[in-house]
């Protein structure tokens, strides 16, 4: 319908870890590359040998996937990285975005980083994801110089948050 906007559910929001493997894992981080995905098909790791965005399963720590109701709802992965934890595949499908969805997911991984005894959590977001850079932004994220494998790409934009 032209002019209609989405309004999120009002199902309250639960959190749940899960295997990296858990099918809703899975639909959710499958329906985030079919978003994101076509912003940065333009994009030619090739000559970076291969995609710096990939995750070697054998780096996960946790898996988390938000419900409301009993449908998922968002997605986020914490993987080491050269010794701390990084936010992955943060996601909320659009059906739940202004649901806190997104607040839950990353508490939840904010609050395995403090389990897991680190001071602080570190993530990458695309130059093309302005919506996740106001979003972590205004959860009390600063820029912090790109680290590796962002390095080789220019436009990312990295983030950190002490949680100490």
């Amino acid at each position: 319908m032209a002019g209609s906007t989405t309004r999120p559910t009002t199902h309250p929001v639960r959190v749940r870890a899960v295997d990296w493997d858990h099918p809703d894992a899975e639909t959710l981080r499958a329906e985030m590359a079919a978003e994101i995905g076509p912003r940065y098909a333009h994009l030619d790791f090739a000559g970076l040998g291969g995609d710096p965005h990939a995750v070697d399963t054998e780096t996960v720590h946790r898996t988390f996937v938000a419900y409301g109701a009993a449908e998922p709802a968002g997605h986020a992965a914490l993987r080491w990285n050269d010794g701390e934890l990084e936010l992955k595949r943060m996601f909320v499908r659009l059906s739940y975005r202004g649901s806190g969805a997104a607040t839950a997911l990353l508490r939840a991984a904010e609050d395995a980083v403090r389990v897991a005894g680190l001071p602080r959590m570190v993530l990458q977001t695309g130059h093309l994801q302005p919506d996740a850079v106001r979003f972590y932004e205004r959860s009390g994220y600063q820029r912090i110089p790109l680290f590796a494998p962002y390095h080789l790409l220019p436009k990312s934009n990295c983030f950190a948050r002490n949680l100490g």
